[in-house]
């Protein structure tokens, strides 16, 4: 820990991906609720040879969500393997995770209108500057047979692009497409890793290619090599008019030297856009995130640097880290900061390189505005035990199962629990098991008697004070107001309800299960009730 923020406190560079990794985006909610995207820059090249400079996203059609910090640590004891058990199980419930693939075009003459180099990695495209168009989807429906031959031995490659894709001279690309091949080779075996089954392309492939380990292909001939005279030239590389590869004709009029563009030096304008960019809650995760990683450092100079590097970003983020910390912000020229700067070069030149830039803040790094509208495979918890109103259980869990949510009936132990109206009713868990942090709201029907077994029944209890603290839904019968009386977030139940309260609020208590049941499918809708979090006060 202490070394890593040694190595980041002396590479400003860093400071943009800080942000991100210290942020929600960490720490999704699933991998389906993942937003992608690449740092590198490659060219779309046309028909006609026309090139543009693109960026590719995925978005995904769930929106973007997280989990909170708190829920992720306890996410990892109950179930290490929670992420690919929640997309294995999505997949085969026919709820298909799905992606649309999106693209930002800059024509090769806008290069050089943007206040930062659109070939530098630690920098983004903001999409109010060029939107993201969406071209295409992506759906996950079907799972692997087999995990390691269809997963593990997958070989990605930023070298293997098709016609119409080409490089740029981004600089940690160019150094990726040496090293990719590199890896793979190492990693796999052999050259051949791209006959492996899962890597092997759909269409044929010629090429000069013979031999080494774990080679598949049995090529015909003696040639494999051009020009040639024994095989009347064959194999020959295909023409562009025949769907061959053909590299973009780029027109260079310069010096070639060594060295990045001066705007390459700007490592911090981007970092307090994000940082700008993000709601009150999110910019308080981050100051809680900097806090808990930066509270782990032993040497307090590492501390100090880093909230000299903090305060180039936001003064008031440097503030409420140092305050948690118990630590002043230290005043640290920012030229001391740059120890990238060239060799030959003046730290003075370099020291006012930190411009505000011209965007304020970017509604698409923030997830406050993703998508809130539906409850597609959010997994939603209902305490019962015996004598449970069957009725009202069934109507809710009915309407929820309809939107599209996954229901799990969890009780104080497994086998049969039986209604007030003597139906059978079979739990999916118990608490021995179930956890809070495995679903996304909780609902509790009434019933006398199930309503007096969960109030006496600690693990329910644990199990709604945990829901509230991670900021999630809570719905309750009106039956079952005791059991919510014996947490600790009842006496913040707002004395009067309204759905505009209950919408703010996140917490619901109705004895109407159609009503319950259409609001609450709202409530789980808007994912987390951040504001329940106490608000921060930053230090002046």
């Amino acid at each position: 820990m202490t070394l890593f923020w040694d190595f980041i406190s002396h590479l400003p560079e860093s400071a943009h991906m800080i942000m991100w990794a210290m942020s929600d985006r960490a720490l999704p909610r699933s991998y389906r609720m993942m937003e992608g995207f690449g740092v590198h820059t490659f060219r779309f090249v046309n028909a006609q040879g026309v090139s543009n400079f693109v960026k590719f996203h995925w978005k995904p059609l769930l929106g973007v969500h997280a989990v909170a910090w708190d829920e992720a640590q306890n996410i990892s004891g109950k179930d290490p393997d929670f992420h690919r058990r929640d997309l294995w199980d999505a997949i085969e419930a026919g709820a298909f995770p799905e992606w649309e693939l999106g693209v930002q075009i800059i024509p090769e003459e806008d290069e050089f209108k943007f206040e930062f180099d659109i070939l530098d990695p630690t920098k983004l495209i903001p999409e109010e500057l060029v939107p993201v168009q969406r071209i295409g989807k992506m759906t996950l429906n079907r799972n692997p047979d087999n995990f390691f031959a269809e997963t593990e031995q997958v070989a990605f490659h930023v070298g293997h692009v098709v016609p119409g894709i080409d490089f740029t001279n981004d600089p940690l690309l160019q150094g990726r497409l040496f090293s990719y091949t590199d890896t793979q080779l190492i990693r796999l075996g052999g050259p051949n890793f791209h006959e492996i089954p899962i890597n092997r392309p759909v269409v044929p492939v010629h090429n000069n290619q013979r031999d080494g380990y774990m080679r598949q292909t049995i090529n015909r001939g003696k040639t494999s090599y051009g020009p040639n005279g024994l095989a009347a030239n064959d194999p020959q590389q295909v023409k562009a008019a025949d769907g061959g590869f053909v590299s973009y004709n780029e027109r260079i009029d310069a010096r070639k030297i060594r060295a990045r563009s001066r705007s390459f030096f700007d490592h911090f304008s981007q970092a307090r856009l994000f940082f700008n960019s993000q709601s009150d809650p999110e910019q308080n995760h981050i100051i809680d995130a900097l806090s808990f990683e930066l509270g782990k450092v032993k040497a307090v100079e590492i501390r100090e640097r880093m909230l000299a590097v903090l305060a180039q970003i936001d003064k008031g983020l440097a503030g409420a880290v140092a305050f948690a910390l118990g630590l002043h912000v230290p005043d640290i020229a920012l030229e001391s900061l740059n120890s990238s700067i060239p060799a030959d070069g003046d730290p003075a030149d370099y020291a006012s390189l930190n411009p505000e830039g011209s965007l304020a803040a970017s509604a698409a790094l923030s997830m406050a505005g993703t998508i809130k509208d539906t409850i597609k495979t959010r997994k939603v918890a209902i305490l019962a035990a015996d004598g449970v109103d069957g009725a009202s259980l069934s109507t809710v869990k009915d309407a929820l199962v309809a939107a599209g949510a996954v229901v799990h009936i969890i009780s104080p132990k497994l086998g049969k629990i039986i209604s007030q109206e003597d139906q059978e009713i079979v739990p999916d868990e118990s608490f021995l098991t179930a956890a809070s942090v495995l679903y996304d709201s909780v609902y509790v029907p009434g019933g006398t008697n199930s309503v007096a077994t969960l109030e006496a029944e600690a693990n329910a209890i644990h199990f709604l004070n945990e829901a509230f603290k991670h900021c999630k839904a809570i719905a309750a019968d009106e039956q079952a107001l005791q059991v919510l009386e014996s947490t600790y977030f009842y006496k913040k139940l707002p004395a009067e309800y309204s759905k505009e309260t209950v919408l703010r609020e996140g917490l619901l208590v109705s004895g109407q299960a159609d009503e319950l049941s259409s609001i609450f499918k709202e409530m789980i809708a808007l994912h987390r009730f951040w504001e329940r979090e106490n608000p921060r006060k930053i230090p002046a």
